[in-house]
């Protein structure tokens, strides 16, 4: 792979990873510890702020799938891009609608069970994460 692909993708792979890191592992579930903050509150915050999040995701994503396609990668590399676009995929497509229609019901003052929803969300970033991560090496291995 080229380094100036390699150089960009890594950028963006390791912007992506600590945007999940901040927001996913610390902001979210620091948010409904402060004072005063309703589940009604924490979740239209939350909704807010992972829409910001994937939208962000999802254009890095594209940043990494262009470097990474113009740059000859090897085949460490593709495999690792394809999982994590497929793991964001995944969570835009199947599990952030639940969650979304879920949070619906409780914002409109319903009383509904929990969800699991919520922990595939929670797997598939920690999933994200460890793949972000080796993704990111293999990019400064260049």
């Amino acid at each position: 792979m080229n380094t100036t692909s390699a150089a960009v993708a890594g950028a963006a792979v390791f912007v992506w990873l600590g945007m999940v890191l901040a927001i996913s592992f610390l902001e979210a579930p620091l948010k409904f510890r402060a004072p005063g903050v309703t589940i009604p509150l924490g979740l239209g915050i939350g909704r807010i702020v992972f829409r910001a999040l994937n939208l962000a995701e999802a254009v890095l994503a594209v940043v990494v799938l262009a470097a990474v396609a113009a740059g000859g990668p090897g085949a460490a590399v593709v495999v690792a891009t394809a999982a994590a676009v497929a793991v964001l995929a995944v969570q835009l497509g199947i599990v952030r609608p639940r969650l979304n229609r879920r949070s619906d019901r409780v914002l409109a003052g319903e009383q509904v069970p929990r969800s699991s929803a919520h922990w595939y969300y929670v797997g598939l970033e920690v999933i994200k994460t460890v793949v972000l991560l080796v993704l990111g090496v293999l990019l400064l291995s260049v």
